[in-house]
């Protein structure tokens, strides 16, 4: 399973947020407990889009959070794929992928979608 996340700095995010509601027709939904977050909801098949405030500094990007129900397992997985540890977030890591990108490796955040749409690996 996986999460989109539209990265935006402070002073991008109201309009970035609503210009990807207004072209998505989906409907933001701010998360109460973080205004940082707020999401547009499931797409396809459980996928998530979500918006997410970052720091100043931080440029306007793309990234995905790959959910796992075993997090340090699925680290090795994608090293030996490549990806690369990037920062120990405590909760979750942030790797890049081997053209560079930043994607994260997280805990299950979806739910009962997870199990429904999660993949197995032998």
């Amino acid at each position: 399973m996986a999460i989109l996340l539209l990265d935006l700095p402070p002073e991008h995010h109201d309009a970035g947020r609503g210009f990807w509601s207004a072209a998505t027709g989906h409907p933001v939904a701010a998360d109460a407990a973080d205004q940082a977050w707020s999401s547009l909801g499931s797409f396809a098949d459980g996928f998530h889009l979500e918006v997410q405030r970052t720091g100043a500094g931080t440029p306007p990007r793309w990234h995905v959070d790959i959910e796992t129900d075993d997090l340090a397992a699925e680290v090795a997985r994608l090293e030996e794929l490549g990806a690369r540890r990037l920062a120990d977030m405590g909760r979750f890591w942030q790797m890049t992928d081997p053209a560079g990108l930043v994607f994260c490796v997280v805990g299950v955040q979806t739910g009962a979608e997870f199990d429904r749409h999660a993949t197995t690996w032998p």
